[in-house]
């Protein structure tokens, strides 16, 4: 694991693959860390040098206290990005990474090539969900909280025939940090670019999930909708469509990587 220090956090990440191919950053969602990008890993490096890393408060990057916000969690992959040289790089997230992704999008165009926005909203839900989460969490830690997650983030079919899938992912979620967990909700509940999504001029492509009830099809839709000459891919899976499905995901990104040349 290789790290960043910036003045108030460390940010550990990891460059893999040919650096004479461009780069795909990507950003993990929330409760989780980098290596859920693992199966997709093999899958992605034939195209792109791949950058992963660890949100504040999550995997082996460190905790900064609630709140915290996308605009934050977004300067540290630009940080990122300067610390190792990239002046361009292509970017996916998933839902809370996607959340990154947009505002890179919207405050950062000059950085970005192409833009993935994976299983995300312009605004995920309402403060007060968002503020019970965090009260349950502060309260219990994150155990309340990993079965519903896992029940969110996968469909009945794969999370009864894919134990040794599932696995990891809970393993993730088990070991993050709550308060970690607590100051990512907090970014999640206070983003919202229903109002600017529509200033995003890259190549974008939104992928979402047919079976997701956290960033349901309506929400990835949308989003696709605000962002002028956006795509959108459905995939047959739920809100971890690339965990779930990472041929179909990977492949996605690809073809509309090659198209977009």
């Amino acid at each position: 694991m290789l790290y960043l220090n910036r003045a108030d956090a460390r940010i550990a990440y990891q460059l893999d693959g040919d650096s004479s191919k461009p780069v795909l950053a990507l950003a993990h969602s929330l409760g989780v860390n980098q290596s859920m990008w693992q199966p997709l890993l093999p899958l992605l490096l034939p195209h792109w040098q791949v950058l992963r890393f660890d949100l504040r408060g999550h995997g082996a990057s460190s905790v900064t206290p609630a709140p915290l916000s996308v605009e934050v969690l977004s300067q540290d992959l630009l940080a990122l990005a300067d610390y190792l040289g990239v002046s361009e790089f292509s970017f996916c997230g998933v839902s809370l990474g996607g959340l990154i992704g947009q505002w890179l999008g919207i405050y950062a165009p000059s950085r970005i090539r192409q833009l993935f926005l994976a299983n995300t909203a312009m605004k995920f839900g309402e403060a007060a969900t968002w503020n019970a989460r965090i009260e349950l969490v502060s309260a219990e830690g994150l155990a309340p909280v990993v079965a519903g997650t896992l029940q969110r983030w996968f469909t009945p079919e794969f999370l009864a025939s894919n134990p040794a899938r599932i696995a990891p992912v809970r393993q993730m979620l088990e070991s993050t940090d709550p308060q970690g967990y607590i100051a990512g909700c907090s970014a999640v509940r206070d983003a919202d670019f229903r109002a600017t999504a529509c200033r995003i001029a890259i190549p974008t492509l939104v992928l979402g999930g047919s079976s997701d009830p956290v960033s349901t099809p309506a929400d990835g839709r949308a989003l696709a909708a605000q962002i002028p000459g956006a795509g959108y891919v459905e995939l047959a899976a739920a809100h971890l469509a690339c965990v779930e499905l990472p041929d179909a995901f990977a492949s996605a990104l690809g073809d509309f990587a090659s198209a977009a040349v």
